[in-house]
This record gives structure tokens, sequence and C-alpha cells, in this order.
């Protein structure tokens, strides 16, 4: 066998788990072809009193399908005249793991597992065909879950049949339509382990139990099994008809994985065991046929996955590592980004105007590590090495050995341009000077620089400690050292970067802005504001446009439209959401969340948010109803508007790689994952249909959803973007 290493210890066949070469095992295909050996071998050899399953990886048991691989297949195989023969063979292509864990299980011998990490996804689903789990008590990295919906896909080797008849419908539905992990105590008090014990004794303790259970089967294969808390169709009624409504709530129906599941439970649970793992082998089948699926599992696994690994960084640069950061500016994001970055072990001089507020800025990472050592996440000792590593400083002279500068000054070219001078007055000639402004163009911004070739944009997202995307925006003279500097810095702290060429707004705040712009459009209209946002949500994004713009800053909105305004000058295209926004924020105050008064007023006391009523003085309502045709419609521009902007960044050059777009737009503003990111939704929609949409909207509601010629292009070559501009491999 290539993934299973053999060993009989008092006939108790050690099966140790280890894909050659890999630092996580996963299912590939060669782990396909072993597991009816590994069955056959403890079926029929007399040796053999019954198997242990355990990994010989120190990183985890099984991180589940190698999705790499999948994708490969997703809406793959050849085209057949015979429909009927295609499914079957890609039904029996699909059942291949789950007739194969259903072998494992009704092999007549006890089979044990030792679980002493990561067990996700096929990883689980192995686990829970072994008649017996054990799981490590000592390592608190130690995961149990199916997370596959989270990535357009529901289990497909028995999870969905499996894990209800364990924990009962209740527990298990959410964790399964959410994709959510256990602890090691979590699943034993679930009854998805049977017992606990430390890393050590694992292997021994799952012998000792096989050695003890000769006659060991599955409880579903007893004729006294009864579904704890009941079938679908008697007690376990209500969890499906709450479940029903809570999953359109939350999801709007734009993810096709989530109502499989729910199906293939309910329909799984009312036959014996081997129909229903058919069951649900047939809704995988289904489900990954969807164009949702393959975008899904290519942007939120494949894409990333690479990304993560420093696609974008030029491959003939030496490797860099930031020991020293300095941080201009000790405001929202300076203080997210010292702590993310003390967090790994780099240095950071956290420079502001007073020391008032660099303290202030460090007090930020004080409150993330008390809570985090409250919580148990954090040793006391780590905390206290976090916050050593932070120097609050006012004195620039401060920054001679940094490295590495990221300058997050209030949004001013004349301020921005005064500290890089007084930085680059104290800084090594080695140094690399980065801005996280999130619209003003680096090239510009790199005019007081006195070395614009190693001036660089570094854009974070707020909160910085929970956003995982860092946009990197290359300046017209940046080189490729200070690019691999950035892109070695982000993959440091741990999240991931995409790469872009410089623009106004650059490629995130650009194509966000034309999402709230659109809501604001759709206000001055005349469409009601609940309206507007409830269809916002609709669409899959995570918030309305109305919303947004307050949670964002309408004060801020208005000074970055004001500056654009004022360097565009006679070429800036006034809209009707301008006069909104400054009659909000100058004749009326209201600058959003940050004041408690925006679209919507926020109630001192933390009550809930409501309207502002006074909405419909500026904005009079015209359209109070909205009927199915009516939402489409609108959901259709705030998709298509988005889309048309991100294939413009295509077109003009500020993106290059489709991974960066697709990525970057669900990582930073939460544009509607199932349809894979902006360029997958056009590919997804195709582009002649998509340009021909595109014009119908242009002459409806303006030419800010004209395609560019790109599209055009491709319509008549009947390209798509992820032919046409297909990423560059890996060497």
């Amino acid at each position: 066998m290539h993934t299973f290493q053999l060993a009989i210890e008092d006939g108790i066949l050690i099966a140790t788990f280890d894909v050659p070469g890999r630092s996580m095992n996963t299912i590939t295909r060669e782990v396909m072809a072993d597991l009816p050996a590994l069955v056959e071998r403890i079926k029929t050899d007399p040796e053999v009193k019954g198997c242990v399953i355990a990994s010989g990886k120190a990183s985890g048991f099984c991180a589940g399908a190698d999705l790499g691989e999948m994708n490969q297949n997703l809406g793959g195989g050849a085209a057949s005249a015979d429909a009927d023969s295609q499914l079957k063979a890609a039904f029996d292509a699909a059942f291949t793991l789950n007739k194969s864990l259903r072998a494992l299980e009704t092999c007549g011998k006890p089979v044990a597992c030792a679980l002493q990490g990561l067990a996700l996804g096929g990883g689980l689903e192995i686990a829970l065909a072994c008649h017996y789990r054990v799981a490590a008590n000592d390592n608190p990295k130690l995961q149990l879950g199916l997370p596959e919906a989270k990535v357009g896909l529901l289990p497909g080797a028995g999870g969905t049949q499996r894990l209800p008849r364990l924990m009962g419908v209740m527990a298990a539905l959410p964790l399964i339509l959410e994709g959510k992990s256990m602890t090691a105590q979590e699943a034993l008090a679930g009854g998805v382990v049977h017992a606990l014990a430390p890393s050590a004794e694992l292997i021994a303790n799952a012998k000792a139990w096989a050695l003890a259970n000769p006659k060991a089967k599955a409880p579903w294969d007893d004729k006294e099994f009864r579904v704890p808390g009941g079938k679908p169709h008697d007690k376990a009624q209500q969890v499906f008809m709450m479940g029903n409504a809570m999953l359109r709530k939350q999801t709007f129906a734009n993810y096709p994985a989530q109502m499989a599941i729910m199906q293939a439970v309910y329909e799984g649970l009312l036959v014996p065991f081997d129909a229903a793992i058919r069951i649900e082998t047939r809704y995988f089948v289904k489900n990954m046929q969807r164009p949702e699926a393959r975008a899904m599992v290519r942007s939120l696994f494949v894409s990333m996955q690479e990304l993560n690994k420093g696609a974008q960084r030029p491959a003939d640069a030496p490797p860099t590592d930031t020991k020293k950061l300095g941080m201009l500016g000790a405001g929202m994001m300076g203080a997210g980004i010292a702590y993310v970055s003390a967090m790994v072990g780099i240095d950071v001089v956290l420079l502001d105007q007073s020391l008032e507020g660099a303290e202030k800025g460090k007090a930020y990472s004080k409150n993330l590590v008390d809570k985090a050592v409250s919580r148990g996440k954090m040793s006391a000792d780590k905390g206290a090495s976090l916050l050593g590593r932070i120097h609050t400083t006012t004195d620039y002279a401060d920054l001679k050995d940094c490295d590495l500068i990221i300058e997050a000054v209030f949004e001013n070219r004349e301020i921005k341009a005064d500290v890089t001078r007084k930085t680059e007055a104290v800084i090594a000639p080695t140094a690399i000077y980065g801005s996280n402004t999130s619209t003003l163009p680096i090239s510009g911004l790199a005019e007081a620089s006195i070395r614009p070739d190693q001036f660089i944009g570094i854009h974070f997202f707020s909160p910085v400690d929970k956003m995982q995307l860092v946009e990197i925006i290359m300046g017209e003279k940046t080189n490729a050292l200070a690019l691999a500097k950035a892109i070695d810095y982000v993959l440091k702290i741990k999240k991931t970067p995409i790469v872009v060429n410089d623009s106004r707004g650059f490629y995130t705040s650009r194509v966000f802005g034309t999402y709230v712009s659109e809501g604001i459009e759709m206000l001055a209209e005349g469409i009601a504001p609940a309206i507007i946002d409830n269809v916002g949500r609709m669409t899959g994004m995570p918030r309305g446009p109305l919303e947004l713009n307050d949670d964002v800053a309408l004060d801020l909105a208005h000074k970055v439209r004001t500056q654009t305004m004022k360097d565009l000058g006679a070429a800036y295209e006034k809209s009707a959401s301008d006069d909104i926004i400054r009659r909000m924020v100058e004749d009326l105050g209201r600058y959003g969340r940050k004041n408690n008064k925006g679209f919507y007023d926020y109630p001192a006391d933390g009550g809930k948010k409501r309207l502002w009523p006074g909405l419909a003085e500026i904005a009079p309502v015209q359209v109070n109803e909205a009927p199915p045709p009516f939402v489409d419609e609108l959901k259709k521009r705030f998709l298509y508007r988005q889309a048309v902007e991100t294939a413009r960044c295509f077109a003009e050059g500020v993106l290059t790689d489709v991974r960066d777009a697709d990525v970057g737009s669900i990582l930073a503003w939460g544009f509607a994952p199932y349809t894979g990111g902006p360029l997958s939704l056009i590919d997804s929609i195709g582009l002649a249909a998509f340009v021909a949409e595109c014009d119908r909207l242009a002459q409806a509601y303006g030419k800010r959803f004209s395609p560019p010629d790109l599209l055009r292009d491709m319509a008549a070559k009947g390209e798509t973007f992820y032919t046409r501009f297909a990423p560059k491999k890996a060497a």
C-alpha cells in the first residue's frame, strides 16, 4: 500500500495512515485505491482479530478530501450521448469512498480509530465508519467536523447519515449545515467519540478495546437501534420544520449544498442505512454538478490555498523576514496591525503624534490579550511577551532599525507626505515603506519618497485581527523586492495576500464602493430604504448597502468623494448619491454608526437600530412594494454593478490574476460567496449573456453598467476569464 503502513501487534492490525510527501493526510486517489485493499486484509487475514487506524502525521488524522483533485474533476468527464450512462458513471465514482467505508464497517471484525489531531470532512467520515473512536485529550488543536458546506459541498462518505444517527438530528444538523468543528470534549459529550486519552496512549487504548470487543458492529446495524431524538416523521419533525425556515432566512436559497444536506438527512433517516448512503451520494453528485460548487471549491479552497502559499510572489526574489516593524499611526488600523505583527514574534515600534495616543493603540492589544488569557486561548506568559514586543514612541529616531514600515495615518496626502519624509530620514536604505491607504493612489503618495521603488501599498481591513485579507498595491516604480517583502510579511502574519496595480481605490475599495453607491442610487430613485437593504442581503452580501455606508462612516465617504472630485476635476462624473451623502454629512451631521446617526438611528443604550424616518424628506419614497420580478432586478443591479467594475479593473490592468479578483472580493467585503466571486459569476452566466444584460442595464440606469471592450471581445470569442486568464501554475 502507498498510504497505509501495516503492522500486526497481538493480533490487531495497526494501520498507520500516512500519505507520502504531505504534511497532512488528505484523501487522494491513492488513498481511495488503498482502502478496499485494507478492508480485504482485515476481513480475510486469519491472523487479524481487529484493526486500529491511526495517523502517521503529527499534524493530525486527516483533513478530508483532496479538493485540488476534486476541483479538476468538478463538472469534468468525457461527454456522452447517453446522459443516463454518464450520470451512472458519476454516481459510481462518487460512491467509491462510501462503499469502501461501508465495507470497513461491516467487515465482521472490530475496527477502532485513534484521533490525535484534525479529523475533518472525509477524515471524520473514515473515523465514523469505525466501531470505536478515541480522541486525544491533551491536544488543544484537535478538531472534529464536517466543513464541506463552507465550500459549497456536502459530506459524501456517510457524514450526513452517521452523524445524525450518533447525535440526533437536532445536534447534528447545525454542525453539518454550518461546517462547525467540535473539540474532543464536545465530541465525547455528543457521542461522536467513545473515550478520551493522552496522545501517547491512544493506540494502546484503541487496541485494548478491539481485543475486548471481537463482535463489534455499528449501532445502526442492530435491529433494536433507534435514532436519538427520533426520526423525521415523528419526534424530529419539528427540527426539520424550523430548520427549513431558518435555512431560508439565513441563506435566501443561495446555497444549494445546504438544501441538499437537509434533504439527504431527512430522506436518509427514513430508510435502512445502505439505502441512506446511496441517497447521500445522489445528492452529492447532483450538487457537484451545480456551478456554485465548482466556483466555491475553486475560489474558497484552491485559489485561496495558492495565494496563501505566495502564488503572486516574484519567483527570483530572495526570501525576506520582517523582524522589526515601524507602525506609523496608533489608531484602530495601526493598533490592529501592531497586534497581529507582535503575535507572530515581530518587534513593533508603534509611533503616534502623542505618547498618550501611542499607549492607547497599545491598549488595544492589551484588551485582546486579556480576553484571550481569560478564555484560556493564550497563556499569561505568552500575552506578556506579546505586549513586550510593542514599543510606543513619538520619536522617529526609534524607527532606525526597522526593516519594514507601515503608515496608517489620517487619509490626507499632505500628512502622509510629511510622515514619509520624517521616516525616510532615519530608516535604513534597505527598509521597505508601505502605506495602508485605502483609496489614495500609491504612485502619488510615493512622490514624497526619495526611493519610490521601495514604496508599496499594504492595505489592511478592519478589524485587522479578524479580517483575513491584505491588498498589496504596486506603484508605478515599486520593485520586485518590495513586493516580495510585503508578501513575505503578510504570509508571516498568517493572512491572505492579493496583488493589484495602482489605481484610485485600487481594487477592493473601488468595487466595494459600487455596491454601497448603487444602494444610494436606488434611494434617490425613491425605492424604500428597507427594500434596498433587504434585497442587498438577499443577493448574498453580508449587509445591506445603506447599513454598510453607516458602518464605514458617511463622513469618510464624503471626504473620499470630495478628494476624488478635486483630483479629477472636470473628469469626475457626478451622481445622485453625491448630493445625498453631502446633505447627510454637511447639512445634517449624520456620519453613520460612529455618531449614532446615519441612514439608521442607533440608540445610545445599545438597542436595535432603526431606519431614520427623516430619509423620506431627503429621498421621498415612490416604491414601497417589491414583487419578485422587481426584487430580481434589484439583485441583478447589485451583483452586475460589482462584476462589471471588476471587469473594468481587469481591462485597465489593475487586476492581472483571476484569483486576486475572486478571493479578494469574498474576503474583503463579503461578495456573495456562493458565486465564487465576480469573475466566476460572469463566467457562470456566460460572457455573451452578461454583456447583453449589462447593455440593457446601462440603457435603463446609466453608463456605469456599460461593459468594457474587454468583455465584448471575450464574448465574441466565446472565452471565459478562467480560460483566457488562467492562473499561472506554480513551478
